[in-house]
């Protein structure tokens, strides 16, 4: 057993430089286990610069100066973040308040509707199938309704916290694409001077995180927009805040689409019954579905992250499992991370070259 431990250290551990990266990730994960929520602020606004630097670096490959470039950058950020803020979210959650209001009548419309069945179809449907289905969700939804209404008495407390989040992340954002340059020399300070496997490790993320992090962006605004486009057009009530639904969807895949399109039925379903509408509403989803993982998300993430799907389905639950949805958010970036540390790590390194040589 001895033989073997030790077998496994040299192996993994055989330099100094995995043991500090050993120790940095470990270190990086009790932090953010133990004080994510406090850092939230610090994180977003890493991240938001991080994507807005691939953007100034377009822009000095043009030839623009980098003063103009982060002026221009920086004024793109500041134009979005306010009208998400000031224009898209107002109107969403106007719709989400609306919907909540409205929330018992459209129960009692679908009941209705869904007694229906029976009568319609009375081969896949009888009358006690549908009155046993009812009963049993309207006590899921009672207790959805309750639980709802106490986390909303909880979050009060929390609006001081999200309005100092709405104001340092902007600031925030400035200061890091400003000097970017002197803070990645002062975190370099606190790594080795010789530091090859943390470079391998930066550029496969870089190459790979980078592309996938601003081509999902891009997603979810197409998404989104076609989305609206689409329930606008069709005349579906909410067509604002199931959009944005749809958009954050992408961000999950697999997983996020399917459980959006239960949303979109029942509101669907409630409006317009089993019908022609009903039915152009899903089928024109499912295009959209369609179109986006088979046209859109091979165009934009060609050279992206190359996760199988079991991998990403386990990530999605093991980190959402530990925070919540921003661990959903994450999961794929932080599964990427993973990977790139286990194709980049001492001893998978050796074994791989060892590999090329008898080939």
């Amino acid at each position: 057993m001895k033989k073997l431990l030790n077998d496994f250290f040299d192996r993994y551990f055989h330099d100094e430089e995995s043991i500090i990266l050993l120790i940095l990730l470990t270190t990086g994960l009790i932090i953010l286990f133990l004080l994510g929520e406090v850092l939230a602020p610090l994180v977003g606004a890493i991240i938001i610069a991080y994507l807005m630097q691939g953007l100034v670096n377009l822009l000095l490959r043009y030839g623009i100066s980098a003063r103009l470039a982060f002026i221009a950058v920086y004024t793109l950020f500041m134009g979005i973040f306010l009208l998400m803020l000031l224009i898209l979210l107002p109107r969403a959650w106007n719709q989400l308040r609306r919907l909540i209001n409205e929330l018992p009548n459209l129960i009692n419309q679908w009941r209705e509707a869904l007694l229906t069945l029976p009568e319609n179809y009375p081969s896949l449907f009888s009358e006690q199938q549908i009155r046993n289905f009812i009963d049993g969700l309207g006590g899921e939804l009672r207790g959805l309704g309750q639980a709802v209404l106490e986390y909303s008495l909880e979050s009060l407390p929390n609006v001081f916290y999200w309005i100092i989040f709405l104001i340092l992340v902007p600031i925030l954002v400035f200061f890091m694409l400003k000097d970017k340059d002197k803070l990645m020399l002062w975190a370099g300070n606190f790594l080795p001077r010789n530091r090859p496997l943390m470079s391998r490790i930066w550029q496969e993320m870089d190459e790979q995180l980078s592309n996938y992090v601003r081509g999902k962006v891009v997603e979810i605004i197409l998404v989104g927009s076609v989305a609206y486009l689409v329930f606008a057009i069709l005349g579906l009530n909410y067509a604002l805040l199931l959009s944005v639904l749809v958009g954050l969807s992408v961000i999950v895949p697999y997983i996020g689409a399917t459980v959006v399109t239960l949303p979109i039925a029942a509101v669907a379903f409630v409006q317009w019954g089993i019908g022609s509408e009903f039915y152009t509403v899903l089928g024109a989803y499912i295009v959209l579905q369609i179109v986006d993982g088979n046209v859109l998300v091979p165009v934009i993430f060609s050279e992206a992250v190359n996760l199988h799907p079991v991998a990403i389905i386990a990530a999605v639950l093991v980190f959402g499992s530990i925070w919540g949805m921003a661990g959903v958010f994450f999961a794929i970036p932080l599964a990427t991370l993973i990977k790139a540390i286990i194709n980049a790590w001492p001893g998978r390194v050796l074994t791989r070259s060892m590999d090329e040589q008898e080939a």
